[in-house]
Parts: structure tokens; C-alpha cells; sequence
């Protein structure tokens, strides 16, 4: 039978068991917004990983055949997933017959013969992951657009880096140095302003003129919408499916909470990067200008289901408080000395 148990959380905090439902209909890709992940990013495998890079192919392979009946362990993205599954049960009891909702590809180069293990592992956590593309050793970001991607998220920089070329918003994700506990009644999203969430114009400005010279060009392009980054459309995304609780009059108990954490100072630059958003049309639930202060104890006050950077300095920073952190190589902090990064999870 193709049902789950749910769990939910009553208005007592009390967890409860609900009776067993059906898995949905998987929606039309043109309707809903598709987050891609590798399996690398939902599941931990670091041991096979290990197995592949330092034993070959062929024992990599066959390690997963013997070992398919053994689910995987969750791996960083996995919290982010569960959440998109609550916010979706949670859209379809105010909208049933609606396909405006979130849909999970997972996107692997694994060869088809590991294709078991996952499902295996997909079905022990109660994961609805019904489209899969495994592309047998070659790459799988040309069939990023096919499948209509919103997010991709991997473990591998190169891939990344691929997909942000074809203007698909991704991020390269690492595992948190300590286990957060999160929300698992609501999704929170946090993002950086320059170089994510807008284009890296004042960024360069920072970094070839130094901090005055960035707070003259803020103050005098005040009133001029920064351009997009990469992950506007994905901001984009969210807001939309915000807006249809907002329509229900559920605002206060929207399941969808963003957050721009960015290192800019609210009085001397932040003017600019509100009007932007609200040049967009968009909104973040919360904005927290730190003056360059370090991100990662605030992000661990927010506890996000993940976190996105273009710099490693604040990605190292928010991994090592147990926040699910990704990386977005794009601008020009990629193109300057930058601090090691966090081990990306195998």
C-alpha cells in the first residue's frame, strides 16, 4: 500500500501519530517548485564515498548491491526536505486539488544499479521522492531544466558551479559540525544579500575601494534597485507559495519563514537592499544587518533549515554552530583570497 503514518505536533507541543495517508500525486513540473539534490546532500555516504574514491568503480557498485537492503543515514539536506513535506501537507489541506506546491527530484550521477538502495532509503524515512534521473557516471545538470528546476543543491562544487552557468539557482552543500535540532513544523530560509540574493555590483565596490567608498556608492544609489543574483528566483519561489496561506488568512501561522542575514550596516546600507526586495515585489520575514559582525551565532539563534553564502569565511563559520550551510560560488569573492573551506560531505 502506498501510505505513511504522519507525525505531527498538537497545540500542546505533544507529538502525535496521525492515521496513515496516501502518498500524493507527484505535480506537474510547470506548476510547482522543484528542488533538485544529489544524494549525496540527503543521505550520508560518506563510507561509500570512501569506498569509491579509494577502491574503484566496480567495488563502489557492488558494495551498494550488497548493502541495498541498509537504509542510508540522513545527510544535511535531509531536515531541508522533511520541512518542504510539512509545507506541502499543510498547502494541500487549505488547496487539495492544486499542484502549486514543492516537488523533490533526486539528482544523481550514481549508475542505475544504486537506484534500489535509494528507494529503499527513501521509503525507510517516509520521503515522497518520486522523480529520479541517475545518469550512470555523467553529469545530470542537463537535465536540470527539463525537469523544471527551482534549487539545485549538491555536494559537488563543479556541478555548481555548471548549473549557476545555465542560470539555475544552486549552492553546494556541507554537513553542520554538530547536530541541530530544528523546526519540523515550519521551513526557515536564510539567506546573504550580495552575491545571492542580488547581483555582487556593491560587492566589487567593497572590494576594490575599500568600506568607504562602498557606503558612498549605497548612499548615493539608494533609490536604484540592485540587479538579481542567482538565488532571487528561488526567494521568488518561496513567496509565492507564502502568499497563497497569506490568502487563507494564515500570515501569522505560515509554514515559510525567510530571513536575510546579511553583513551590511541597516543605517548606512540597508536602505538600498529593502528597496530592492521591495522593487521585486518580494518581502523577507525577518532582516538582521550585522555590521560585519560573524553570522554564525546568529544563525544559530534561528536554527534555518539552511543557510546560503557566497563566502566561505561566513559558510565555515555558520557549519561549524550546526547550521546547514551552502555555498554559492558566485561574484567577485571567488575571485579573491578566501579562508579554507568546511570538508564538503562525501
Amino acid at each position: 500500500m502506498n501510505e505513511v503514518n504522519r507525525t505531527r505536533l498538537d497545540t500542546n507541543g505533544t507529538r502525535t501519530i496521525s492515521s496513515p495517508r496516501r502518498r500524493p500525486r507527484s505535480p506537474n513540473p510547470k506548476n510547482c517548485v522543484t528542488i533538485a539534490v544529489s544524494s549525496r546532500v540527503l543521505f550520508n555516504m560518506d563510507a561509500e564515498q570512501q569506498i569509491y574514491e579509494q577502491q574503484g568503480m566496480e567495488e563502489y557498485l557492488s558494495y551498494q548491491v550488497q548493502h541495498e537492503t541498509e537504509p542510508l543515514k540522513p545527510g544535511p539536506a535531509f531536515p531541508f526536505i522533511k520541512a518542504i513535506e510539512e509545507v506541502n501537507s499543510r498547502l494541500r489541506e487549505l488547496y487539495p486539488d492544486s499542484e502549486e506546491v514543492f516537488d523533490v527530484v533526486l539528482m544523481t550521477n550514481n549508475h542505475a544499479n544504486v537506484g534500489l538502495r535509494l528507494i529503499n532509503s527513501i521509503n525507510h524515512h517516509n520521503l515522497f521522492v518520486e522523480r529520479f534521473c541517475m545518469t550512470g557516471g555523467n553529469s545530470p545538470i542537463g537535465y536540470l531544466k527539463a525537469y523544471h528546476t527551482n534549487l539545485y543543491l549538491s555536494a559537488d562544487a563543479d556541478k555548481v558551479r555548471e548549473a549557476l552557468n545555465e542560470g539555475i539557482a544552486a549552492a553546494t552543500m556541507f554537513s553542520p559540525e554538530q547536530v541541530m535540532e530544528v523546526s519540523e513544523t515550519e521551513l526557515r530560509v536564510a539567506f546573504d544579500g550580495d552575491a545571492v540574493l542580488f547581483d555582487d555590483e556593491s560587492e566589487r565596490i567593497y572590494k576594490a575601494h575599500g568600506l568607504d567608498k562602498f557606503f558612498e556608492h549605497e548612499k548615493a544609489l539608494a533609490d536604484k534597485p540592485l540587479d538579481h543574483g542567482p538565488l532571487k528566483g528561488f526567494l521568488e519561489s518561496l513567496g509565492k507559495l507564502q502568499r497563497k496561506f497569506y490568502a487563507k488568512g494564515r500570515r501569522l501561522g505560515c509554514p515559510i519563514r525567510t530571513y536575510l542575514v546579511t553583513a551590511r550596516s541597516a543605517a548606512s546600507s540597508g536602505t538600498r537592499a529593502l528597496k530592492t526586495l521591495r522593487s521585486w515585489g518580494l518581502e523577507v520575514d525577518e532582516a538582521l544587518f550585522l555590521a560585519g559582525a560573524p553570522k554564525g551565532p546568529l544563525l544559530e539563534k534561528i536554527r534555518p533549515h539552511i543557510f546560503f553564502d557566497d563566502q566561505m569565511f561566513h559558510v565555515q563559520g555558520a557549519s561549524r554552530l550546526g547550521t546547514a550551510a551552502a555555498h554559492v560560488p558566485y561574484g567577485i569573492a571567488q575571485r579573491t583570497p578566501k579562508p579554507s573551506a568546511p570538508t564538503p560531505t562525501k
